[in-house]
């Protein structure tokens, strides 16, 4: 149930602890249309479109109105290197139609930009104003990777290699759909993006190869047509059969396979693959299903054969290594290693047989990107939370030394981009103040330039009064970061009702010091129509460590519930709060949050909205559910504890269930089972399906429709 599966990862305004907003001339008021479909584009914050580094330079690129242009670190001029017309005539010149608008690019060298339709990609050459190649592909094509010219790709179940000179190589031909080449496994989790990797120089390419034809066929329906079709999924519950999962070997000049031995038991997980500099190994980390094991391991690329497990690592509860080792290459015995075992995420340099050099990094605080080296390996440039967990921030840490300096201080959410000599940065960054500031920075840190300052595209809104602070949690101990909005108009001799929005699982953190970070404009929208709304990251959320995140283990639904009840006290504080009109609002985790809070304390929630929830863990998925959970046979009363089947007769309140009707990540039968315990107890509550739609509601109409009714339910029951 990862962050991107999230119903609501969108704008909101935060503050610093004892700080407001600032406060504008405000004469509009916001609508439902403005907090749903303007906050991803008529109220979202000017930013330069597809900016990136032109490979191996000093300059950059993106994309202004129909024209790329280009900036350097030595001018503050900007030029226009291709147009729409260039585009058009070079797509045309290789057979292509033309195109109203600028396509997505990629830069593969100085002078070679990579051109990307629907079907096909061309490599134009800026200095001699041609096409050199072209690579196509089947419409019906999907997880396309390239190593320069050389595209991998998938159609249905198969892995497919196609190259300029229009040479299709088929890797695999399995006619059984249940094997599956090629694609992501383990259902996404342990970092998992992709499904191929090639190897450094392109001569190889390696792949995931996922038999799941044991793996249970979960129904889902279509009724886009006259008469609904059955479109089955493979979806391995908690305690059932999983998938098994291997590593293939493609070796396109010999059109050889070798599959990599990885040995018994089947079912376990193949994690954060890397290859060596010089092609000869492959790197896996190998966790078994329990998930409290990994070993790092290393095998011959050319025979498949196991070489050595470099090193292990355990934990009672869980390991979920995140990112493959980041090799060296001045060093190419040598790379680094990220993990959480002392607590926080940190880099740790090892060599290649298995020896710990050194820890790179140490704190309470954890290390959430690595952009890479500078020209000579002396330093690695990473990103952290040692600031704030509210906060990222730019840093370097010596090699060698193990020394660490922070590049920066403007205060807020940063992204990166680095370029390839690591001696300059392209700063994004937010903050409560800020909409957004793109600057060009040095690798001492040192602004160079400001590229983009974006207006507030809310400035002349009526906005509730927003503000960040923490409480504590219900241990009486642990900081607890909170954001609260008070209705526009404030009045503090009355009494509001209020709206807790809450996640509040693993893999996600609502609150951070930025201007667009998890709390969407709904929220403002509500306040504008008398509401208090509260958002509270309790422990078992991410970026405060792995104590902070995994304290759930076993018994998910119990500290989360405590820790929000904290937020209810804080809420009755205030004085001005109607408790008698609580309400609670989530989706997905907080699905399964929302309807918990509404069974356990039904004598404070008055309504609840609950999106695709989770209401019985043995329904959801072996990956992330055992891992937070175990299997059912392992931790039967922990299942027990956290199941909402059990407790209909305690729903009080008005609840209704919204749910997608093709979810494949929480699946129907977790809101319908939690109906049918309705109907055999005598218990009433509402029920909404979107039947086109999976685990989210993307921005749309539909998006526009949901809101509504979820709105809708807020002013019907709890005013």
């Amino acid at each position: 149930m990862k962050i991107k599966n999230l119903l609501f990862v969108i704008c909101f305004f935060l503050i610093l602890p004892g700080f407001l907003l600032p406060v504008y001339s405000q004469q509009k008021e916001l609508t439902l249309e403005d907090a749903i479909q303007g906050q991803v584009s008529y109220l979202f914050p000017e930013y330069l479109f597809r900016l990136s580094w032109r490979s191996q330079t000093d300059k950059f690129t993106y994309l202004k109105s129909t024209e790329l242009v280009e900036g350097s670190v030595k001018s503050d001029k900007l030029q226009t290197i291709m147009t729409l017309e260039d585009l058009n005539a070079a797509l045309k010149s290789v057979g292509l139609e033309e195109k109203r608008n600028f396509v997505p690019y990629q830069w593969k060298s100085e002078n070679i930009i990579q051109l990307t339709t629907a079907t096909d990609a061309i490599f134009y050459n800026l200095k001699t104003k041609k096409t050199e190649a072209k690579v196509s592909w089947d419409i019906s094509a999907a997880n396309m990777d390239f190593y320069e010219d050389k595209l991998a790709y998938t159609v249905e179940n198969n892995l497919f290699i196609s190259d300029k000179s229009d040479k299709k190589i088929q890797v695999t031909k399995d006619e059984n759909k249940g094997i599956v080449n090629g694609q992501s496994v383990h259902r996404n989790e342990f970092g998992i993006e992709k499904g191929t990797f090639w190897s450094p120089k392109g001569t190889a390419l390696a792949f995931y190869r996922m038999d799941e034809s044991m793996v249970t066929d979960y129904p889902l329906v279509d009724v886009s047509q006259r008469a609904a079709s059955l479109k089955s999924i493979k979806y391995p519950m908690a305690g059932m059969k999983s998938h098994e999962v291997t590593v293939g070997v493609f070796y396109p000049s010999e059109e050889k396979t070798v599959f990599l031995k990885t040995g018994e038991p089947r079912e376990q997980y193949l994690t954060n693959l890397a290859w060596s500099p010089d092609e000869k190994y492959i790197f896996l980390a190998v966790i078994n299903r329990e998930q409290n094991h990994m070993k790092f391991n290393q095998y011959d690329a050319l025979t498949g054969d196991f070489i050595k497990t470099l090193f292990e690592e355990k934990h009672e509860r869980y390991v979920e290594p995140m990112n493959p080792a980041l090799f060296l290459t001045k060093k190419p015995d040598h790379f680094i290693w990220q993990s959480r075992r002392d607590g926080f995420n940190h880099l740790y340099l090892y060599n290649i047989d298995g020896k710990l050099i050194r820890q790179l990094t140490k704190g309470d605080w954890l290390v959430t990107d690595v952009l890479g080296f500078d020209e000579k390996e002396e330093n690695i440039f990473y990103v952290s939370t040692a600031v704030s967990p509210l906060e990222r921030h730019l840093y370097k840490v010596g090699v060698n030394s193990g020394l660490i300096f922070k590049l920066g201080n403007e205060e807020g959410m940063h992204n990166y981009k680095m370029a390839s000599s690591g001696k300059y940065f392209l700063d994004t960054y937010s903050n409560t103040k800020t909409p957004r500031i793109t600057n060009l920075i040095s690798s001492e840190g040192k602004l160079i330039r400001k590229l983009l300052e974006s207006k507030n595209p809310l400035q002349d809104y009526k906005l509730g009064e927003s503000s960040v602070f923490t409480i504590k949690a219900a241990d009486n101990k642990t900081d607890l970061y909170a954001w609260m909005i008070k209705p526009l108009n404030f009045d503090p001799s009355k009494k509001y009702p209020a709206i807790i929005y809450v996640y509040g699982g693993p893999h996600a953190q609502m609150i951070t010091n930025s201007w667009n970070a998890g709390i969407s404009l709904w929220e403002y929208y509500m306040a504008s129509l008398g509401y208090v709304v509260l958002t509270v990251d309790n422990r078992g959320s991410s970026n405060r460590g792995f104590e902070f995140e995994s304290c759930i283990h076993r018994n998910v639904g119990d500290i989360e519930v405590a820790d929000q009840m904290k937020g209810v006290e804080y809420l009755k504080s205030l004085g001005y709060v109607d408790m008698e009109k609580i309400g609670v609002h989530g989706w997905s985790y907080g699905g399964f949050m929302s309807i918990s809070l509404m069974t356990k304390h039904n004598d404070i929630f008055k309504v609840g909205v609950a999106g695709g929830p989770v209401t019985d863990w043995k329904y959801y998925e072996v990956m992330y559910g055992e891992r937070y959970m175990d299997s059912p046979d392992e931790n039967p009363d922990g299942y027990k504890n956290a199941s909402l089947l059990s407790r209909v007769n305690d729903l009080k309140g008005k609840l209704l269930i919204v749910h997608g009707y093709i979810d494949n990540t929480v699946v129907l039968q977790n809101s319908l089972s939690f109906i049918e315990e309705c109907i055999k107890n005598g218990v009433q509550l509402d029920y909404f399906l979107y039947p086109t739609h999976e685990h989210n509601i993307p921005y749309g109409p539909d998006r526009v429709h949901l809101m509504k009714k979820v709105t809708q339910y807020f002013e019907d029951y709890l005013k």
